[in-house]
């Protein structure tokens, strides 16, 4: 069994000095590949030399909307330098928070629309987060439009419909450890029934760490139970949705 993590943070301060064995570990329940998100100055130079140090590491890179009001030409010079490393496989993670609101909507919408040209100016796929914002979000991929390498719904949270509506744009449907959360009906709904190439699977690591270690720090070995999970909803082995979705990860990133 094999399975890539698609969205995982190795590269903050709390696995910086342990990721050998953080990839030990998730090679132990085998989680094989990992794509590390950088999101602000400090992680986007830390996932890219984590892609550097480990050939099973890759990154992505991008500006979070919680930082949507720091974004300058100086910042886009950054992440578009990198943007033809060979280990950057997508922009992101970029897009809306209304959780926190460090910045009004129509700066985040702005930066988030910016980012999604960026990514169909380099040819690449681009990452998707979003909290309370979900509507806005599909209104601003639908008017942006998505490029010819797709996008990634990551750490998806709502329902099966919206799930459907995203991929009629383009893109991807990400699973996190929230889709083992008891009361995720929604979610677990949208896990079961959408098309299987259209599912990828994520922790989100250190966040959302899935049952049974829910409440703990979420390590990139606990994909594990995000596949045994989706498995169950569908009905499925592990080792089908580990190879499905390990191969959907692949196809999105252009990785052989």
């Amino acid at each position: 069994m094999m399975i890539f993590d698609t969205h995982t943070h190795l590269n903050v301060d709390q696995f910086l000095d342990r990721v050998d064995d953080e990839l030990a570990i998730a090679k132990e329940l085998g989680v094989y590949y990992h794509n590390v998100v950088g999101f602000d100055h400090e992680t986007i130079s830390h996932a890219l030399s984590l892609s550097q140090k480990y050939s099973e590491i890759y990154a992505s890179i991008g500006w979070h909307p919680t930082e949507a009001g720091s974004y300058s030409s100086e910042i886009e010079r950054l992440i578009t330098s990198h943007l033809g490393d060979p280990k950057v496989v997508a922009l992101g993670e970029i897009g809306l928070d209304y959780h926190w609101m460090e910045d009004p909507k129509e700066v985040q919408i702005e930066v988030f629309k910016r980012q999604i040209q960026l990514s169909k100016d380099y040819n690449l796929p681009f990452i998707v987060h979003t909290r309370d914002a979900l509507e806005d979000t599909y209104d601003v991929i639908k008017s942006e439009g998505v490029g010819p390498r797709g996008g990634i719904m990551h750490s998806y949270s709502g329902s099966l419909e919206m799930a459907q509506k995203f991929i009629d744009l383009g893109m991807m449907i990400s699973f996190s450890g929230v889709v083992t959360f008891k009361k995720a009906l929604d979610v677990q709904d949208a896990a079961k029934h959408i098309p299987l190439d259209k599912l990828l699977v994520e922790t989100d690591a250190p966040y959302l760490a899935p049952v049974p270690k829910r409440g703990k720090e979420n390590h990139t070995a606990y994909t594990r139970y995000v596949v045994d999970k989706i498995a169950e909803l569908r009905g499925i082995s592990q080792e089908e949705v580990a190879q499905m979705t390990c191969q959907n990860a692949k196809r999105i990133f252009q990785l052989d």
